[in-house]
C-alpha cells in the first residue's frame, strides 16, 4: 500500500463547531494544564511520562517538531471557532506496513460527551480520504475506552481485533480498527 512521504504541511481543518490548525508553540501551556489529568492520559499508550513533569509539554512539542519536519505525523491542535486556545489535539500519520494505528487524539475533559472529538475525527477522516486518498485509515481504543470506541463506530469503522497493549493505566485488551475510504465515502454520500 503507497502512502506518500513526506507529508505536505498540516492544513487547516473546519468544521460547524471547530478549526483544527497546526499545534503550535503557543499551545505549550494549554497542553501542560490540561494534559495531566488521569482521565485524559489513562488509555494512552504507556511510553507517556507519568506523572507528567513539569516540561512534560515542551518535550513532547521537540518529538511533533522533528516528526513534522521529516513529513511523518500532522499534528492538529483542536479549538473551538471564536476561541484560538487549544482544547486538545489530533494526529494523523500514514500506515508503515505493520502498526495496525494510524490516528491519536486526546480532548480536555470538559468537552467530553458533546461530539467534539466525532467532530474533530470526521475533519481528519475527510482530509485522509478526499485529499490523502489514502484508502483506509487503522483506528485503535482500549477496549475499556468506550468513548473512543463509540467515535470509531459512528465513523462506521470495523473492529478487525484486539490485542494485549500496554497504557499509562496498564496493560488491557486494545481493539483495532479498520475505516474503509470508499465505505465512509458512500456513507457520506
Amino acid at each position: 500500500m503507497i502512502f506518500r512521504k513526506p507529508l505536505p504541511p498540516t492544513p487547516v481543518l473546519e468544521t460547524a463547531r471547530l478549526i483544527l490548525r497546526p499545534y503550535a508553540e503557543r499551545d505549550l501551556d494549554a497542553v501542560q494544564r490540561i494534559f495531566p489529568q488521569w482521565e485524559v492520559v489513562r488509555w494512552l499508550h504507556a511510553g507517556i511520562p507519568w506523572p507528567y513533569p513539569d516540561d512534560g509539554a515542551a518535550t513532547n512539542w521537540a518529538q511533533c517538531v522533528e516528526q513534522r519536519a521529516k513529513g511523518e505525523k500532522f499534528f492538529w491542535a483542536i479549538t473551538l471557532k471564536g476561541d484560538d486556545a487549544l482544547r486538545g489535539r489530533i494526529d494523523l500519520w500514514p500506515f508503515d506496513g505493520e502498526k495496525r494505528d494510524m490516528r491519536g487524539f486526546w480532548l480536555d475533559p470538559a468537552l467530553h460527551g458533546q461530539g467534539v472529538m466525532t467532530e474533530a475525527a470526521e475533519a481528519v477522516t475527510e482530509y485522509a480520504f478526499r485529499v490523502l486518498e489514502w484508502p483506509f485509515l487503522y483506528l485503535t481504543n482500549a477496549l475499556a475506552n468506550r468513548a473512543s470506541g463509540r467515535v470509531k463506530e459512528k465513523q462506521g469503522a470495523i473492529p478487525v481485533d484486539v490485542e494485549r497493549r500496554d497504557y499509562l493505566s496498564g496493560p488491557a485488551d486494545g481493539q483495532i480498527w479498520r475505516l474503509d475510504r470508499d465505505a465512509w465515502l458512500a456513507r457520506r454520500g
